[in-house]
């Protein structure tokens, strides 16, 4: 039977998790995997930490070095998140010829080149199966179970702790500073949140998945991104209102040319779509292919066993198959895909205007959307005051740069006091 000892990197909530589920499967692996599969060393500076989990003393190091050069070790695998020191330890084990298998969406879909030059050049394994949507096998999707098919649009709910926030303001009325303030409290939402709700998160899992999906590199900075922040109860109830229901979507589309759409933003989707019932914590990927039709993933996006899931899902395919090496995006051409700007978006609208009840002020605003060939699909006016009147709109698709111009020109008429909110409406 085939031995293989694994390092971890990291004993945090994920770390913790993944060195349990290698520990209490060993027995399961040897009978179903053929495999003999066990954690030979641990880099944690807080040994109390690593002894606490049962870890013998002889494996636990704060030494990259040693880590690496362990004869016993085969494969490392990378949970400690960020890009420093995560970027120099990966290059380390590369360089060692080990195989890696992180869970570092920050790192990996920053430095993808240079870490797969690495791996190539010693003919190491680099896998990423937990990078994204936990231990939702999104990936391997991606890679193998979609290679016969176009893939045309991916849309996702990527990040737990924005669905979080967004499906309590939307069930229970409350605002979004006192659900984030609750979220931190139950350990949903980071102390400083803004790499969830600013975005951030869900940014750096959409440029890989995008780039697996249209088989184009999508970096980073071409990831259109707002985040949940300026979201207030009022539009989360005028949507369900008219029918529709508010998520943080990561958006990919394949236009079948020489470009692709890729945003990160608050965006109202029907009721019936399938994404609308992903609540609470929980993440989703909804693909759609020239073949297959749609399909859709769902699953925990995050925590120590879901993580920990997809982290030893990839340990062992790396074991198991050490003549396939996904370095990186192995189906993915070194080219930039080109990303359309903004200004090029087409999706439908929700506009929330404040106006004064005026003679005319409805003509007025049809009068700018019918200027810029907007129509309009859905209307509701909320007569909540005398003199100051909510009206929302929702158009039929047209562009960004239309419902801007349009926008600007409302803004600036006499009787409108505010335009409250523009948030694309999908699906």
């Amino acid at each position: 039977m085939k031995s293989v000892g694994v390092a971890i990197l990291g004993l945090g909530v994920v770390g913790s998790g993944t060195y349990k589920i290698i520990r209490d499967h060993r027995e399961f692996y040897r009978r179903t995997q053929g495999i003999d599969l066990t954690v030979e060393s641990v880099l944690e500076i807080n040994r109390q930490r690593a002894l606490d989990l049962g870890i013998e003393e002889s494996k636990i190091s704060d030494n990259i070095a040693e880590v690496v050069s362990n004869p016993n070790v085969d494969i490392v695998v990378e949970v400690i998140g960020g890009v420093e020191p995560a970027k120099s330890f990966v290059l380390a084990a590369l360089h060692s010829g080990k195989s890696v298998v992180t869970s570092n969406k920050e790192l990996f879909c920053k430095y993808w080149y240079e870490l797969e030059a690495a791996a190539k050049r010693t003919n190491a394994g680099l896998y990423y199966e937990a990078s994204c949507v936990g231990g939702v096998p999104i990936i391997r999707t991606l890679i193998d179970g979609m290679q016969a098919n176009i893939v045309t649009s991916l849309t996702g709910i990527i990040n737990g702790t924005t669905n979080y926030i967004l499906t309590r303001m939307s069930r229970e009325g409350l605002g979004y500073k006192e659900v984030l303030k609750d979220a931190q409290k139950l350990g949903y939402a980071e102390k400083n949140p803004t790499a969830d709700v600013e975005g951030f998160d869900a940014a750096y899992k959409l440029s890989i998945l995008s780039s697996l999906a249209f088989h184009k590199r999508v970096p980073l900075e071409n990831v259109y991104r707002e985040g949940i922040t300026g979201i207030s109860q009022q539009d989360i109830e005028y949507g369900r209102e008219l029918g529709y229901v508010l998520k943080l979507l990561a958006i990919g589309k394949n236009d079948g040319g020489n470009s692709v759409e890729v945003r990160v933003h608050p965006a109202f989707i029907r009721k019936d779509h399938p994404l609308a019932s992903v609540n609470d914590s929980f993440n989703a990927v909804y693909l759609q292919g020239d073949s297959v039709g749609d399909i859709m993933l769902y699953g925990r996006g995050a925590g120590d066993m879901p993580t920990g899931s997809a982290i030893v899902s990839d340990v062992i395919y790396a074991a198991t198959h050490s003549d396939v090496k996904y370095a990186a995006f192995k189906n993915t051409e070194h080219a930039d895909k080109n990303t359309k700007f903004v200004s090029d978006f087409k999706s439908r609208y929700y506009i929330r205007l404040t106006v004064q009840d005026r003679v005319g002020i409805l003509a007025k605003v049809a009068g700018i959307f019918s200027k810029y060939n907007i129509s309009i699909s859905d209307f509701l006016q909320k007569a909540e005051g005398v003199e100051n009147i909510p009206i929302i709109l929702i158009t039929h698709m047209t562009s960004e740069l239309s419902v801007r111009r349009a926008v600007e020109k409302i803004a600036a008429l006499e009787d409108v006091l505010a335009v409250n909110s523009v948030i694309r409406v999908e699906g």
